[in-house]
């Protein structure tokens, strides 16, 4: 009996030093999925050359929520985003035409660096005020990073027929 016992015992000890024999961390099997959402406020006001006319009443405020999967380390290895955005003031029937992020700080243009790929005419607002929600828009992983890096140097602008360089624009901001 006492030799099984002995026997038992050395075996377990070894299997348990076996086990501990590799100094490696053992990896996830899965990168992670998160979001991150920046907001901006747009304003006619914030256009360069200021909005005048009967558009320059309105506002807007944008809710872009990036979706982001990232590798074991962290790192973003895809995306797009969700654009939330409401409308309020705009004379009747004002329809967007375009809407896109663009690289700027405030008071300076900036070239388009993501396009939302709203349709000419996707969204209308019959009264002047109104919502609508874009999902799934397009994104690289180099312009993620780019904005997420330092989103006040990215503006998001929505254009309309009448204002076709921009009607409203903000600075992109974290949520809050």
């Amino acid at each position: 009996m006492k030799i099984v016992f002995r026997f038992l015992a050395i075996l377990v000890l070894g299997l348990g030093l076996a086990a501990c024999d590799n100094d490696a961390p053992a990896s996830p099997q899965s990168g992670s999925v998160s979001a991150l959402t920046l907001t901006a406020n747009l304003l006619p006001a914030n256009e360069v050359p200021v909005i005048a006319g009967d558009e320059a009443g309105g506002s807007s405020k944008a809710t872009l929520t990036f979706n982001l999967t990232k590798d074991y380390d962290g790192a973003v290895t895809g995306a797009s985003f969700d654009l939330d955005l409401t409308a309020t003031g705009f004379p009747a029937g004002t329809t967007l035409t375009k809407a896109h992020i663009h690289a700027g700080s405030p008071g300076a243009n900036g070239g388009i660096f993501v396009n939302a790929g709203l349709a000419d005419g996707e969204v209308a607002f019959p009264s002047g005020t109104g919502s609508f929600s874009k999902k799934g828009i397009t994104i690289t992983v180099d312009q993620v990073n780019a904005i997420l890096t330092n989103p006040s140097g990215f503006y998001f602008n929505i254009h309309t027929a009448r204002n076709p360089d921009g009607v409203a624009r903000g600075q992109l901001t974290p949520a809050q």
